[in-house]
């Protein structure tokens, strides 16, 4: 039998062990809601059919030259299969490349399924480091255009900094600024995410002004320590933001707004309507503006900007007329 001292000893220990099941860090973002299963299988069913018969044009292309190329990434379309698509259009092009080798071809940044704007490529190995490091050191800068349903903000922009994981059920959740480093089920680590974000329209009223690649001043910071508190009864606005991620994290901007209560529209696995004034949406409302980065040969700075979808577009005009 175990003596008080050993029992007291194994407590002591448990409580240190950051593995120990009682010292996992709690997630401050709420589970997938129960309507999320069915509508994403769904849409997952739906996307695999048209990415199947998925082909690009050159009017997918917004920038080529022997080393890269970046296309416009169509909403519902897997980044595979844009890929996949890739040697046929680039067979008949000029700036393919004097040896281009199809096998070397390879994605240097992904966007999830119903994500859409630019994806890069690149056409050699060597290439693909160099913008692999890049963008590991953060030396690229990105933009979104979110569009989100929620509780309008009183700030203009704001940065909000925060953890992010795997929930013991294998979910991305936000975790506090504080956990970041510490042990998660399945072995990884609270990782720390950063997304500073600008309003651009709350109901149609406001000005959609150009992106800065270098950002933009912050009048806000958020830490987040506790759990957000979102009003069910309050009204809701129809907010288009711009999102400038300082981090590369796995679903960031969709996990920053469910946070900050103004989830993306369409976006049911954070909390994102599904149906919003009569309409039901086919997927998230999120859009990877552009890709600024210093080129991995020449070293001269590019900027890659896809054209608004309808959705935002729509906003930015009737707010010009």
């Amino acid at each position: 039998m175990a003596t008080k001292t050993q029992l007291d000893s194994t407590k002591t220990q448990s409580q240190n062990d950051p593995k120990s099941p009682t010292n996992y860090p709690v997630p401050l973002s709420p589970p997938l809601p129960s309507i999320s299963k069915n509508i994403e299988l769904n849409r997952a069913l739906t996307a695999s059919s048209r990415s199947a018969l998925f082909s690009l044009s050159r009017a997918h292309v917004l920038f080529e030259d022997q080393w890269l190329v970046a296309v416009n990434k169509p909403q519902g379309i897997y980044c595979e299969n844009v890929l996949s698509a890739l040697p046929s259009l680039l067979t008949d092009s000029p700036n393919s490349g004097i040896l281009l080798n199809l096998t070397e071809l390879h994605l240097a940044n992904r966007l999830d399924r119903d994500t859409s704007g630019v994806m890069l490529i690149t056409k050699s190995h060597k290439v693909a480091a160099k913008l692999v490091k890049a963008f590991t050191d953060h030396k690229v800068q990105k933009t979104y255009i979110a569009s989100c349903i929620g509780q309008a903000p009183k700030w203009e922009n704001i940065t909000i900094k925060s953890g992010h994981g795997r929930s013991k059920h294998g979910v991305w959740r936000v975790y506090a600024a504080s956990d970041v480093g510490k042990g998660l089920p399945g072995g990884s680590i609270v990782k720390d995410m950063e997304t500073l974000f600008e309003v651009l329209s709350i109901n149609g009223q406001g000005q959609f002004k150009e992106f800065s690649s270098s950002g933009k001043s912050v009048s806000e910071v958020k830490i987040v320590e506790e759990k957000s508190e979102t009003d069910c009864e309050v009204k809701k606005d129809e907010i288009l933001v711009r999102a400038y991620p300082k981090s590369g994290r796995t679903h960031q901007i969709r996990l920053h707004c469910q946070y900050l209560g103004m989830p993306i529209r369409g976006d049911v696995k954070y909390e994102g309507v599904y149906e919003w004034n009569g309409r039901i949406y086919d997927g998230h409302e999120l859009h990877a503006e552009s890709l600024s980065f210093q080129h991995p040969i020449t070293a001269e700075t590019v900027i890659v900007q896809a054209p608004l979808p309808l959705w935002a577009s729509q906003v930015s005009l009737s707010e010009l007329t």
